[in-house]
């Protein structure tokens, strides 16, 4: 299952490709949204996150509510920026007596105390640089998982329209609560198997269809150790990926819960050189030619869709990096 992927978060670029529109409402309700639910729990409610990537749209405001957005995100910038560097202090202050206790008596304690403080002044200092940087640095800025959003192409009206959709797909009439799992881990619904397209999937399938577009993407296998690892592909042709997904339009019947525009992406059997990494899916890349055909569904069998997949691409990918 594709756990991440460095997604398009830029969305000129979509502009450019496909001549789409910005749903500009839909990207100042969710950055507001995200304002309002920290002003009450310091988080989105669902542990839903916003890429920096995405933010980067807003640097250069060209119209109003852009520039609306802007303001929100230095806001909440701001926000983060004290707390991380009010964390700062108090970690430098907890290393500092760690080191001064380990100048009288090494004790495990100490060493412990000296560890975590360490570790955490470096993620305080990395916090502090990212809110305060303004270029953008792809492979760190776009990169999305689960409950994290991303811009995803659709047509509507016979339009394409990119609009910021969830990465974790909640289909219309399940319950927030099916977004996790019984031991309270992040449900599997960001991807759609092939397989299960015509019954799990069958009211997005031939009618939800989106396109997310991603330069690299991310799996976790097992280890050999009883753990896992993180491996990282990318296309050998440096070619942008074109990945069929499905989505959802959530409404809450109660009207307790606000809208959730959602999607999953959809996973095939794997490419050989992902398997021989130990991984047993891998996200469907379709053909560029077949974008609009995938986009416009309706009236389209799907022995149609399928053949959309058959024909899909099939670069190399590359392993980029190993993390144990």
């Amino acid at each position: 299952m594709c756990y991440s992927a460095e997604a398009w978060e830029l969305y000129d670029g979509y502009v450019k490709e496909f001549g789409a529109d910005i749903d500009i409402k839909a990207f100042w309700e969710l950055y507001l949204g995200r304002d309002e639910k920290y002003r009450i729990r310091h988080k989105l409610s669902d542990g839903t996150k916003i890429p920096k990537g995405m933010d980067l749209n807003f640097l250069r405001p060209r119209t109003e509510t852009e520039r609306k957005i802007q303001d929100l995100i230095g806001e909440w910038n701001g926000r983060k920026l004290s707390e991380s560097e009010a964390e700062l202090a108090k970690q430098e202050a907890r290393l500092a007596a760690a080191e001064a206790k380990l100048a009288v008596k090494e004790t495990k304690t100490a060493l412990n105390e000296q560890r975590i403080a360490t570790n955490k002044i470096k993620q305080m200092e990395r916090w502090i640089a990212d809110a305060k940087r303004t270029s953008h640095k792809p492979v760190q800025d776009d990169r999305i998982f689960p409950l994290w959003y991303a811009p995803v192409l659709i047509i509507e009206e016979g339009k394409p329209i990119v609009r910021p959709m969830r990465y974790l797909c909640r289909p219309q009439g399940m319950a927030p609560s099916t977004d996790y799992t019984k031991d309270g881990k992040v449900s599997g619904k960001y991807n759609a198997r092939r397989d299960n397209l015509t019954k799990f999937w069958r009211r997005q399938f031939g009618s939800t269809h989106a396109l997310m577009l991603a330069e690299t993407f991310y799996e976790n296998v097992d280890n050999g150790r009883g753990g896992s690892k993180e491996i990282h592909f990318q296309p050998r042709t440096g070619e942008t990926m074109y990945i069929a997904c499905l989505y959802s339009h959530w409404t809450d019947p109660a009207g307790k819960e606000p809208d959730l525009w959602s999607f999953a992406a959809i996973t095939d059997e794997p490419e050989p050189e992902v398997a021989a990494q130990g991984h047993d899916r891998t996200i469907i890349n379709i053909k560029p030619e077949h974008a609009m055909a995938w986009l416009t569904p309706e009236g389209r069998s799907d022995e149609e869709l399928f053949a959309i997949f058959d024909d899909k691409r099939h670069p190399y990918y590359e392993l980029v990096k190993e993390a144990a």
